[in-house]
């Protein structure tokens, strides 16, 4: 029987890509960022889908231009050695101001396959 539910991991032990992006995109650093995608790679946030390279790094030129915010890593957990689970607390200039956001990630050869972004 295969158990589906993530387990807590330490954030020193999430995969090295993972941790890659997480560094890049809270850097505002679109170029490294958009290198740990896949050429395919789609990317679920707050109800859009972008698809590909291009559409991924004109996603991620926006939001790192959209709002002023800290963001900290508060949990990690791993589902399996392709999913993984980034729990993050942001503060900030947004409607709300404060939120945490579960960054969903599928790897598929050492590279982001998917990330869903959700509340």
């Amino acid at each position: 029987m295969h158990d589906d539910q993530p387990r807590t991991i330490t954030p020193d032990d999430l995969p090295k890509v993972i941790t890659r992006y997480l560094t890049a995109h809270r850097a505002h650093d679109t170029a490294t960022a958009v290198t740990t995608f896949t050429d395919d790679a789609t990317v679920i946030d707050d109800g859009n889908t972008y698809r590909g390279s291009a559409a991924i790094e004109q996603w991620l030129d926006r939001s790192a231009t959209e709002f002023t915010y800290t963001i900290h890593l508060t949990n990690a957990q791993e589902t399996d050695t392709a999913h993984y689970i980034a729990t993050h607390h942001l503060e900030g200039n947004f409607p709300g101001g404060t939120i945490d956001l579960r960054y969903r990630f599928t790897l598929r050869d050492d590279l982001i396959e998917h990330l869903a972004i959700e509340a």
